[in-house]
């Protein structure tokens, strides 16, 4: 993935969102955003990841970390089907693509997608986002 983000590191980008710099959010934000890049993660790549860095950090401390994440506002969460969640660190209105073989999600070109209407919310109600997920799987 070539985007880049701000570049301030974790301390900062974790300030950005109001979250106190903990030990476990500061481990986990250097992996997400310590590089510049944007990535896309499951809590349970993530939870790997910090094991072979030697941060000891549990699964349940990656999910908790992660839900304080997209609540700050600093990641968002894309859901491919019930029980898989991705957690994306680029928050700008998106497309995904989802690779059905091999189980991952990559950015799609958002100049390509056109969205001419979407349907009225009903009353009492209103649109929080659309998001667009495109499943691929390779031709036989």
């Amino acid at each position: 993935m070539t985007t880049q983000h701000c570049t301030t590191g974790p301390t900062a980008w974790l300030s950005k969102g109001g979250l106190r710099p903990t030990r476990q959010r500061l481990a986990l934000a250097n992996l997400l955003v310590g590089d510049g890049q944007h990535r896309h993660v499951t809590a349970e790549s993530l939870f790997e990841a910090a094991k072979t860095t030697g941060d000891a950090v549990s699964l349940a401390t990656v999910y908790n970390t992660l839900r304080a994440f997209c609540d700050a506002g600093l990641i968002q969460e894309v859901t491919v089907d019930g029980s898989k969640s991705y957690f994306d660190t680029n928050t700008h209105d998106h497309p995904h693509f989802y690779w059905e073989d091999d189980g991952y999600l990559t950015d799609a070109p958002s100049d390509q997608l056109v969205i001419a209407q979407v349907p009225n919310a009903p009353a009492g109600a209103e649109i929080a986002s659309v998001d667009v997920v495109i499943r691929l799987r390779r031709k036989s």
